[in-house]
């Protein structure tokens, strides 16, 4: 049987590995029922993007050395391991780092925070950044009565652990469980949610559906950022909104007037041309979380329960407005950027209209000033060849007058006789001189 023969050697794109490893990078935990996990997620008050990620590597391997686990690759942005009884999972985001740890078995007391204690209280307070959330789950079997979960005894749990008019409660990946959460913070500073899971789902199945939650309430509340940001920008727009109208309502006055305009216009646009690049990375990190949101949750393929609101509702009546907010007021500071150049396109038109007028009626002013200049240039040239005349008829009259006096003529009929034959000559004169220069 003839071989298949190998593939010819091929050089591969630098970045073929790890855009490739890339799918491959963020794998979800492997979860046993029950159990307790904790999440945490922190991110630096101000230049996030930009900030020092050797921090962040430096304060997981400070907690790793605690419970004796192995350490991260030098440049690696995620991170699984076993610390003590738990498995510990860190991720490093674009402007955030999380973590996660899990344990086997409940607390004794539900959503009991002693379960964040798997991060000591000094390593928290060094943490390089500010807590965005942090979430308490409690992962129990779902209880079932003749094969199917039985409501009955799930639901003093939920009326017990959270807040009716605010509780989001729903089956999930083909009701392989079932998921709630009120998404309020409690006492501790933490989110609950509970996690009721059908005894033939797998623990991997679990895994993604833990992390999946994780993801919705982190980038949910990463999305309210671009919130804070729009209720920021807004009073300030409105500021410069009543700036802009004032100044176009005086577009009409004269050129001068015109350029005072358009000097305050520039003003503006330029204000606002700093409010929209300062807002920009925001606005548009906003759009993105608020997209990855709808993702998780759609692919969560949820299913009413016990004629509850689902996650989907819940974000569609409480968040989406927020997520409405953000994108009027990006739609409005780039509406006012447009107002503002097209404003300062008629006023420059305006000025260079009013400016050509002005040089219109300067080259009048040229035009005449050159008319007056040339009928001075012809008077002075007549008196110039009255005053050449002058003197080249004394010339000439000392130069002929001797030969005349034997002739019998006088000087004074030599000078009578000299005179207009030099006029003429000095006038052609000038005359082809003149015309030669034009």
């Amino acid at each position: 049987m003839p071989m298949t023969p190998a593939t010819p050697p091929l050089q591969d794109h630098p970045l073929r590995y790890a855009l490739t490893n890339e799918l491959h990078a963020r794998p979800s935990p492997v979860v046993a029922v029950p159990a307790t996990a904790v999440f945490l997620a922190v991110k630096p008050s101000e230049d996030a993007v930009a900030r020092d990620r050797g921090r962040d590597r430096a304060h997981l391997v400070d907690l790793l050395d605690r419970h004796g686990a192995a350490h991260p690759a030098p440049d690696a942005t995620h991170h699984f391991v076993r610390a003590g009884r738990h498995g510990l999972k860190w991720e490093n985001h674009t402007e955030m780092t999380t973590w996660m740890a899990f344990s086997d078995g409940l607390t004794q007391r539900p959503f009991d925070p002693a379960a964040f204690d798997v991060f000591p209280g000094d390593w928290l307070a060094r943490v390089p950044g500010m807590r965005v959330t942090s979430i308490l789950f409690r992962i129990e079997e779902m209880p079932l009565a003749d094969g199917e979960c039985d409501p009955a005894a799930i639901r003093p749990k939920l009326e017990d652990w959270f807040v009716a008019e605010s509780l989001a409660a729903t089956y999930v990946l083909d009701r392989a469980a079932i998921v709630a959460s009120d998404f309020r913070i409690d006492p501790a500073g933490h989110l609950r949610m509970a996690i009721f899971v059908h005894p033939q789902t797998g623990r991997r199945r679990v895994g993604r559906i833990v992390q999946r939650l994780c993801e919705i309430e982190t980038y949910r509340a990463m999305s309210m950022l671009g919130l804070a940001r729009a209720r920021q920008v807004s009073g300030q727009m409105g500021v410069l909104d009543r700036r802009l109208g004032d100044l176009q309502a005086g577009m009409s006055g004269g050129a001068s007037h015109a350029e005072e305009v358009l000097g305050a216009l520039i003003e503006v646009s330029a204000e606002l041309e700093r409010l929209e690049m300062a807002s920009s990375f925001r606005f548009g990190a906003t759009r993105a979380y608020e997209a990855i949101v709808h993702d998780r949750i759609a692919v969560l393929r949820e299913e009413r329960y016990e004629g509850r609101q689902t996650l989907a509702e819940f974000m569609r009546r409480r968040w989406d407005p927020a997520m409405r907010t953000v994108r009027a007021a990006e739609s409005r500071l780039a509406l006012l950027s447009e107002r503002a150049m097209r404003a300062g396109r008629l006023l420059s038109t305006q000025v260079e209209v009013a400016r050509s007028a002005q040089n219109a009626e300067l080259l009048q002013s040229m035009d005449r000033r050159a008319d007056l200049q040339l009928r001075l240039q012809h008077t002075v040239e007549g008196l110039s060849v009255v005053a050449i005349s002058y003197y080249a008829v004394g010339l000439v009259s000392n130069m002929v007058t001797p030969l005349a006096e034997p002739m019998g003529l006088s000087k004074t009929s030599v000078y009578a006789m000299v005179t207009p034959v030099v006029v003429l000559a000095v006038w052609l004169a000038l005359r082809r001189i003149r015309s030669k220069l034009h």
